[in-house]
């Protein structure tokens, strides 16, 4: 039974598949190889497998290009991005830093004009206030008078009618003359004293005029300066907030660590000095307080970026690379097991060029186990950077480097199975994931 059903498949697989023959001639003998239809299969099924695989061992190694590819891209985009927002934000730190000592300027020959204006107002004020004081004396002098002249005049008359009665004395003329000198004497006084107030009171009108001015300039100067704060306020808003959330995205606090900088940094630049004006023992005006606000604001600022370049917030890498391992637990690639990987791993060209991405001092610099090239940086604040599998270092220990500075080349040194930068970063002694900074960086820089 199984004799004839093996003879039936036989004679089936024959119709598809009939034997072949493949004859090797010598020159003595002539040898042939029977190829049945069993063998005819196998053949064909290895060859369809083996060109199966070979397609799709192509596809992965063309999507794996890919892919590397636009990793390549995507990465030297998001760099050129980054360089392109940090030179824009230099730029506009530095317009407004510049806009703002414009500003200060401006509101220093404000206050200057001001201040003569109030200097000038008040010694106005006081020659309308003595006018006054005169004007009213005169008018006192005037009634005065009018009253003295009306009483001379009513002497007159009488001492007149009485002389006409006793028609005779030598000694009542006499008087009577004297009384009539001194009435065209009251009379030329009064004219006098009547010139004097036009005169006073046309000095006081321009007096009233001349303050009039004075205010409205004042008022105009106060509105351009509340114009101007108003900008200035709203520019240091603005720039404020991606630099806090920057820092705090970091997971550091923004006031620790702007009074860390402000008692640590001894280089160049500092905070700007706040408007000091005296007030004559009083309280500083609004004027003042905004002033002094908004440059409360730029020295903030300008405390950020002294700490963003003593803060890892740059990339290692600035040539095309690839990630190849993030920060966390993963297989060893050297297959022993699972373990902890305390950095992010960045594969390029060997020699590739790595920077600093930080300002600090170099504490180690050679060959150190695992790490191969290995080079520790520290940085302010309880920061740590190291960059380890170097083909060659650059920097030398208690070497001081920049933010950019190269400190050595890519390489394939240690334990590492290809040529790659191990990056870490420390915070006061403890490993964190380096993607918490660049990206934290990503929308201001």
């Amino acid at each position: 039974m199984l004799n004839r059903f093996a003879y039936r498949i036989h004679q089936s697989l024959e119709r598809h598949f009939p034997e072949q023959r493949l004859f090797l001639k010598s020159d003595t003998e002539t040898r042939f190889v029977r190829l049945r239809p069993v063998t005819q299969i196998l053949g064909l099924a290895g060859g369809t497998l083996a060109l199966a695989w070979t397609i799709v061992a192509t596809a992965l190694i063309m999507m794996d290009s890919i892919g590397a590819g636009s990793a390549r891209e995507q990465s030297f985009r998001q760099q050129a991005m980054y360089e392109a927002r940090l030179n824009d934000l230099s730029a506009d730190r530095d317009l407004r830093a510049e806009e703002a000592a414009r500003a200060q300027e401006r509101f220093n020959i404000a206050l200057e004009q001001v201040s003569e204006m109030q200097e000038r107002l008040l010694a106005s004020e006081d020659r309308r206030r003595e006018m006054e004081t005169g004007i009213d004396a005169i008018q006192e002098t005037l009634r005065r008078t009018i009253r003295e002249r009306d009483e001379a005049r009513a002497e007159a008359d009488r001492v007149t009618l009485a002389l006409n009665e006793q028609a005779g004395g030598a000694t009542e003329m006499g008087r009577a003359r004297d009384t009539l000198a001194t009435l065209d004497f009251l009379t030329g006084a009064l004219g006098a004293t009547a010139e004097a107030r036009d005169e006073t009171l046309a000095e006081a009108e321009a007096a009233r005029e001349e303050t009039r001015v004075i205010a409205e300039e004042k008022r105009a100067i106060e509105m351009r300066n509340d114009a101007i704060f108003a900008k200035l306020e709203e520019a240091v808003s603005v720039s404020m907030e991606p630099l806090d959330n920057m820092f705090r995205e970091a997971g550091m606090s923004p006031d620790d660590l702007i009074d860390s900088v402000r008692k640590g940094y001894s280089g160049q630049g500092g905070p700007l000095t706040p408007i000091a004006l005296s007030t004559a023992g009083g309280l500083p005006s609004a004027d003042e307080l905004r002033a002094n606000a908004i440059l409360s604001g730029l020295d903030r600022m300008n405390m950020y970026r002294i700490a963003a370049y003593t803060l890892p917030f740059a990339m290692p890498v600035k040539d095309s690379f690839r990630w190849t391992s993030g920060f966390g637990y993963r297989k060893d690639p050297k297959g022993a097991g699972t373990r902890m990987h305390e950095g992010t791993d960045m594969a390029g060209a060997y020699g590739t060029p790595i920077y600093a991405t930080a300002e600090g001092t170099v504490t180690f610099a050679g060959w150190h186990s695992g790490y191969g090239r290995h080079v520790k940086v520290r940085h302010a604040n309880g920061i740590e950077t190291t960059y380890s599998h170097m083909s060659q270092i650059r920097v030398e220990v208690g070497q001081r480097v920049s933010r950019g500075d190269r400190i050595g080349d890519m390489g394939n040194s240690g334990r590492s199975t290809g040529t790659h930068l191990h990056y870490e970063v420390h915070l006061n002694g403890t490993p964190v994931n380096p993607m918490t900074f660049i990206k934290a960086a990503k929308n201001v820089f």
